[in-house]
Protein backbone atom coordinates (compact mmCIF):
# COMPACT_ATOMS: atom_id res chain seq x y z
CA UNK A 1 0.00 0.00 0.00
CA UNK A 2 1.44 3.28 -0.89
CA UNK A 3 2.01 5.89 1.69
CA UNK A 4 -0.07 9.02 2.06
CA UNK A 5 2.18 11.77 1.13
CA UNK A 6 1.82 14.92 3.82
CA UNK A 7 -0.67 17.79 3.09
CA UNK A 8 0.89 20.79 2.36
CA UNK A 9 -0.19 23.72 3.96
CA UNK A 10 -2.30 26.14 1.36
CA UNK A 11 -0.54 29.80 0.41
CA UNK A 12 -2.32 32.39 1.73
CA UNK A 13 -5.55 33.54 -0.80
CA UNK A 14 -4.75 36.80 -2.61
CA UNK A 15 -5.23 39.86 -0.57
CA UNK A 16 -5.74 37.80 3.01
CA UNK A 17 -2.49 39.00 4.46
CA UNK A 18 -3.41 43.02 3.58
CA UNK A 19 -6.50 42.46 5.22
CA UNK A 20 -5.40 40.43 8.25
CA UNK A 21 -2.73 42.98 8.43
CA UNK A 22 -5.54 46.20 8.56
CA UNK A 23 -7.64 44.60 11.48
CA UNK A 24 -4.67 43.25 13.34
CA UNK A 25 -4.58 46.16 15.60
CA UNK A 26 -8.09 45.78 16.36
CA UNK A 27 -8.42 42.08 17.28
CA UNK A 28 -5.15 42.68 19.63
CA UNK A 29 -7.02 44.98 21.34
CA UNK A 30 -10.45 42.79 21.72
CA UNK A 31 -8.47 39.32 22.62
CA UNK A 32 -6.03 40.92 25.11
CA UNK A 33 -8.81 42.93 27.22
CA UNK A 34 -10.86 39.45 27.33
CA UNK A 35 -7.56 37.59 28.39
CA UNK A 36 -5.12 39.58 30.56
CA UNK A 37 -2.22 38.09 28.47
CA UNK A 38 0.00 39.32 25.69
CA UNK A 39 1.53 36.34 25.24
CA UNK A 40 -1.83 34.28 24.99
CA UNK A 41 -3.49 37.38 22.58
CA UNK A 42 -0.44 36.49 20.19
CA UNK A 43 -1.42 32.68 20.35
CA UNK A 44 -5.16 33.61 19.44
CA UNK A 45 -4.11 35.59 16.91
CA UNK A 46 -1.74 32.73 15.53
CA UNK A 47 -4.63 30.67 15.31
CA UNK A 48 -7.09 33.42 13.83
CA UNK A 49 -4.69 33.96 10.96
CA UNK A 50 -4.88 30.05 10.44
CA UNK A 51 -8.49 29.86 10.22
CA UNK A 52 -8.80 32.95 7.89
CA UNK A 53 -5.38 32.44 5.64
CA UNK A 54 -6.77 29.72 3.27
CA UNK A 55 -9.90 32.30 2.82
CA UNK A 56 -11.10 34.53 0.00
CA UNK A 57 -12.25 38.20 1.11
CA UNK A 58 -13.56 38.64 -1.70
CA UNK A 59 -16.15 35.86 -0.93
CA UNK A 60 -16.84 37.42 2.57
CA UNK A 61 -19.02 39.75 2.84
CA UNK A 62 -17.49 42.12 5.76
CA UNK A 63 -14.02 40.38 6.39
CA UNK A 64 -13.92 42.75 9.76
CA UNK A 65 -17.00 41.03 11.59
CA UNK A 66 -15.65 37.64 10.07
CA UNK A 67 -12.11 38.24 11.95
CA UNK A 68 -13.31 39.54 14.77
CA UNK A 69 -16.11 36.85 15.43
CA UNK A 70 -12.90 33.88 15.03
CA UNK A 71 -10.91 36.01 17.53
CA UNK A 72 -13.36 36.31 19.82
CA UNK A 73 -14.54 32.77 19.74
CA UNK A 74 -10.72 31.60 20.12
CA UNK A 75 -10.40 33.91 22.96
CA UNK A 76 -13.59 32.06 24.96
CA UNK A 77 -12.33 28.84 24.23
CA UNK A 78 -8.62 29.59 26.01
CA UNK A 79 -10.58 30.97 29.00
CA UNK A 80 -10.45 27.20 30.32
CA UNK A 81 -7.06 26.67 30.29
CA UNK A 82 -6.41 30.40 31.09
CA UNK A 83 -8.66 29.52 34.67
CA UNK A 84 -7.34 26.59 35.21
CA UNK A 85 -3.29 27.79 35.25
CA UNK A 86 -4.47 30.50 37.57
CA UNK A 87 -6.07 28.18 39.92
CA UNK A 88 -2.18 26.56 40.73
CA UNK A 89 -0.90 30.34 40.43
CA UNK A 90 1.35 31.24 43.33
CA UNK A 91 -0.17 33.89 44.82
CA UNK A 92 -2.27 36.96 43.14
CA UNK A 93 -2.80 36.70 39.63
CA UNK A 94 -2.64 40.55 37.95
CA UNK A 95 -2.86 40.97 34.01
CA UNK A 96 0.03 41.51 32.43
CA UNK A 97 0.75 44.83 32.01
CA UNK A 98 1.37 46.62 28.80
CA UNK A 99 4.39 49.31 28.94
CA UNK A 100 4.83 52.44 26.34
CA UNK A 101 7.96 52.85 25.21
CA UNK A 102 10.02 56.00 24.66
CA UNK A 103 8.00 57.41 21.42
CA UNK A 104 4.40 56.36 23.61
CA UNK A 105 4.37 53.26 21.90
CA UNK A 106 4.36 50.00 23.62
CA UNK A 107 7.56 48.49 24.52
CA UNK A 108 6.18 44.58 24.67
CA UNK A 109 4.83 44.82 21.12
CA UNK A 110 1.33 45.57 22.13
CA UNK A 111 1.52 49.27 21.22
CA UNK A 112 -1.58 47.94 19.42
CA UNK A 113 -4.13 48.41 22.84
CA UNK A 114 -1.99 51.97 23.54
CA UNK A 115 -2.91 53.12 20.02
CA UNK A 116 -6.54 51.71 20.70
CA UNK A 117 -8.90 51.07 23.38
CA UNK A 118 -6.79 50.92 26.40
CA UNK A 119 -8.38 49.64 29.23
CA UNK A 120 -6.96 50.02 32.64
CA UNK A 121 -5.23 47.70 34.58
CA UNK A 122 -7.58 48.23 37.49
CA UNK A 123 -10.61 47.97 35.69
CA UNK A 124 -9.40 44.35 34.02
CA UNK A 125 -8.82 42.92 37.40
CA UNK A 126 -12.55 43.88 37.88
CA UNK A 127 -12.82 42.06 34.55
CA UNK A 128 -11.33 38.95 36.26
CA UNK A 129 -14.24 38.43 38.24
CA UNK A 130 -16.87 38.59 35.14
CA UNK A 131 -17.92 35.08 33.79
CA UNK A 132 -15.86 34.63 30.12
CA UNK A 133 -18.98 35.41 28.12
CA UNK A 134 -19.71 38.62 30.46
CA UNK A 135 -16.55 39.61 30.10
CA UNK A 136 -16.64 39.19 25.74
CA UNK A 137 -19.81 41.06 25.72
CA UNK A 138 -18.92 43.80 28.23
CA UNK A 139 -15.99 44.49 26.04
CA UNK A 140 -17.13 44.06 22.94
CA UNK A 141 -20.13 46.31 23.92
CA UNK A 142 -19.23 49.06 26.62
CA UNK A 143 -15.52 49.47 24.76
CA UNK A 144 -15.68 48.65 21.54
CA UNK A 145 -19.25 49.83 20.94
CA UNK A 146 -20.81 46.85 19.04
CA UNK A 147 -24.35 46.38 19.31
CA UNK A 148 -26.20 43.60 20.83
CA UNK A 149 -27.21 41.95 17.57
CA UNK A 150 -23.73 42.08 16.12
CA UNK A 151 -22.50 40.52 19.45
CA UNK A 152 -25.31 37.82 19.33
CA UNK A 153 -24.12 36.46 15.88
CA UNK A 154 -20.44 36.52 16.92
CA UNK A 155 -21.07 34.44 19.99
CA UNK A 156 -24.33 32.45 18.95
CA UNK A 157 -26.78 33.66 21.33
CA UNK A 158 -30.09 35.49 20.98
CA UNK A 159 -30.27 38.87 21.27
CA UNK A 160 -31.79 38.93 24.37
CA UNK A 161 -29.87 37.03 25.75
CA UNK A 162 -26.81 39.00 25.26
CA UNK A 163 -28.57 42.32 26.82
CA UNK A 164 -29.17 39.93 29.73
CA UNK A 165 -24.97 39.33 29.64
CA UNK A 166 -24.47 42.81 29.08
CA UNK A 167 -26.79 43.96 31.89
CA UNK A 168 -25.14 41.55 34.78
CA UNK A 169 -21.50 42.32 33.65
CA UNK A 170 -22.13 46.36 33.48
CA UNK A 171 -23.93 45.78 37.11
CA UNK A 172 -21.19 44.16 38.81
CA UNK A 173 -18.15 46.45 37.31
CA UNK A 174 -20.04 49.64 38.01
CA UNK A 175 -20.74 48.32 41.50
CA UNK A 176 -17.11 47.53 41.60
CA UNK A 177 -15.25 50.08 39.79
CA UNK A 178 -17.28 53.06 38.66
CA UNK A 179 -16.41 53.75 34.94
CA UNK A 180 -14.60 57.47 35.16
CA UNK A 181 -10.06 58.02 34.77
CA UNK A 182 -9.08 60.41 36.65
CA UNK A 183 -7.04 63.33 34.60
CA UNK A 184 -3.17 62.16 33.67
CA UNK A 185 -1.49 64.56 35.11
CA UNK A 186 -3.24 64.24 38.55
CA UNK A 187 -2.29 60.24 37.79
CA UNK A 188 1.58 61.30 37.24
CA UNK A 189 1.79 63.15 40.13
CA UNK A 190 0.17 60.97 42.71
CA UNK A 191 2.46 57.82 41.38
CA UNK A 192 5.28 60.36 41.89
CA UNK A 193 4.24 61.04 45.70
CA UNK A 194 3.52 57.52 46.47
CA UNK A 195 6.53 56.05 45.36
CA UNK A 196 8.54 58.77 47.07
CA UNK A 197 6.67 57.97 50.36
CA UNK A 198 7.02 54.34 49.46
CA UNK A 199 10.62 54.02 48.56
CA UNK A 200 11.38 56.82 50.95
CA UNK A 201 9.92 54.76 54.10
CA UNK A 202 7.47 58.06 54.67
CA UNK A 203 4.54 56.65 56.94
CA UNK A 204 3.00 60.38 57.81
CA UNK A 205 2.78 60.52 53.85
CA UNK A 206 1.29 57.47 53.51
CA UNK A 207 -1.14 57.36 55.46
CA UNK A 208 -2.21 61.15 54.33
CA UNK A 209 -1.56 59.37 50.79
CA UNK A 210 -3.51 56.30 51.42
CA UNK A 211 -7.35 55.20 51.33
CA UNK A 212 -8.66 53.57 54.61
CA UNK A 213 -9.58 50.71 52.55
CA UNK A 214 -6.82 50.64 50.38
CA UNK A 215 -5.40 47.22 48.67
CA UNK A 216 -1.84 46.19 47.91
CA UNK A 217 -2.04 43.12 45.39
CA UNK A 218 1.70 41.95 44.37
CA UNK A 219 1.64 39.43 41.37
CA UNK A 220 5.49 37.59 41.50
CA UNK A 221 4.34 34.20 40.80
CA UNK A 222 6.33 33.08 43.24
CA UNK A 223 9.19 33.79 41.60
CA UNK A 224 10.08 37.49 43.18
CA UNK A 225 10.77 37.86 46.90
CA UNK A 226 8.87 41.49 46.28
CA UNK A 227 5.50 40.04 46.14
CA UNK A 228 3.53 38.64 49.00
CA UNK A 229 1.68 35.39 49.03
CA UNK A 230 -2.19 37.50 49.02
CA UNK A 231 -3.27 40.79 48.73
CA UNK A 232 -2.53 43.27 51.77
CA UNK A 233 -5.92 45.90 52.88
CA UNK A 234 -6.30 48.48 55.22
CA UNK A 235 -4.45 51.63 55.48
CA UNK A 236 -2.15 50.80 58.67
CA UNK A 237 -1.29 47.63 57.50
CA UNK A 238 -0.45 48.47 53.63
CA UNK A 239 1.82 51.80 55.04
CA UNK A 240 3.81 49.64 57.79
CA UNK A 241 4.57 47.25 55.22
CA UNK A 242 6.21 49.77 52.77
CA UNK A 243 7.83 51.41 55.11
CA UNK A 244 9.00 48.05 56.92
CA UNK A 245 10.61 47.27 53.37
CA UNK A 246 11.82 51.30 52.44
CA UNK A 247 15.25 50.61 53.95
CA UNK A 248 17.64 50.60 50.85
CA UNK A 249 15.02 49.78 48.43
CA UNK A 250 16.19 51.99 46.42
CA UNK A 251 19.93 50.73 46.32
CA UNK A 252 20.72 49.92 42.50
CA UNK A 253 17.13 50.65 40.96
CA UNK A 254 15.83 52.55 38.38
CA UNK A 255 12.82 54.41 38.27
CA UNK A 256 11.31 55.09 35.39
CA UNK A 257 7.54 57.05 34.53
CA UNK A 258 6.22 55.36 31.95
CA UNK A 259 2.16 55.13 30.57
CA UNK A 260 1.48 51.35 31.74
CA UNK A 261 -2.36 50.09 30.10
CA UNK A 262 -2.84 53.81 29.33
CA UNK A 263 -2.23 55.43 33.05
CA UNK A 264 0.99 56.94 34.56
CA UNK A 265 3.16 54.51 36.30
CA UNK A 266 6.50 53.64 37.71
CA UNK A 267 8.12 51.16 35.93
CA UNK A 268 11.14 49.95 38.03
CA UNK A 269 14.71 48.50 36.98
CA UNK A 270 17.45 46.37 38.45
CA UNK A 271 20.94 46.61 36.53
CA UNK A 272 19.13 47.24 33.64
CA UNK A 273 16.53 44.53 33.95
CA UNK A 274 12.88 44.86 34.37
CA UNK A 275 12.54 44.76 38.15
CA UNK A 276 8.67 45.60 38.74
CA UNK A 277 5.59 47.73 37.22
CA UNK A 278 3.95 49.69 39.93
CA UNK A 279 0.20 51.01 39.11
CA UNK A 280 -1.36 53.14 41.67
CA UNK A 281 -5.93 52.99 41.10
CA UNK A 282 -6.75 56.52 42.46
CA UNK A 283 -10.30 57.16 44.21
CA UNK A 284 -12.79 59.34 41.89
CA UNK A 285 -11.38 63.01 43.33
CA UNK A 286 -7.95 61.29 42.65
CA UNK A 287 -7.27 62.42 46.21
CA UNK A 288 -6.75 59.04 47.42
CA UNK A 289 -4.56 55.86 46.43
CA UNK A 290 -7.09 53.15 46.60
CA UNK A 291 -5.14 50.08 44.90
CA UNK A 292 -1.62 49.42 43.77
CA UNK A 293 -0.64 47.34 41.77
CA UNK A 294 2.96 45.64 41.75
CA UNK A 295 3.56 42.67 38.86
CA UNK A 296 7.19 41.66 39.65
CA UNK A 297 6.80 38.54 37.88
CA UNK A 298 9.52 38.31 35.61
CA UNK A 299 7.59 36.05 32.50
CA UNK A 300 5.06 39.15 32.65
CA UNK A 301 7.94 41.83 32.33
CA UNK A 302 10.04 39.99 29.70
CA UNK A 303 9.10 42.37 26.95
CA UNK A 304 9.52 45.56 29.16
CA UNK A 305 12.74 47.54 27.91
CA UNK A 306 14.70 50.44 29.82
CA UNK A 307 14.65 54.05 28.27
CA UNK A 308 17.75 55.54 27.47
CA UNK A 309 18.22 58.45 29.53
CA UNK A 310 17.60 61.18 26.63
CA UNK A 311 14.52 59.55 25.74
CA UNK A 312 13.08 59.36 29.41
CA UNK A 313 9.97 62.10 29.96
CA UNK A 314 11.53 63.00 33.48
CA UNK A 315 14.89 63.63 31.52
CA UNK A 316 16.77 67.14 32.11
CA UNK A 317 16.38 69.19 28.72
Amino acid sequence: MAREEPKMREAPSPGATDVFATHRELLFSIVYNMLGSVTDTEDVLQETWLSWAGKDPAEIGNPKAYLVRIAVNQALAHQTALRRRRETYVGPWLPEPLVAGPSGTAADGAEEVLRAESVSLALLVVLETLTPLERAVFILHEVFAYSHVEIAGMLGRTPPAVRQLAHRARGHVQARRPRQRVDSHVQREATERFVAAAFGGDLDALMELLAPEVTLWSDGGGKSAAAGPRPVQGRDKVARLLVSRAPGALRGLDIQYREVNGDPSAVIFMADAPFAVMVVDLTPDGAQVRDIYTVSNPDKLAHVSKEPPATRADAAP
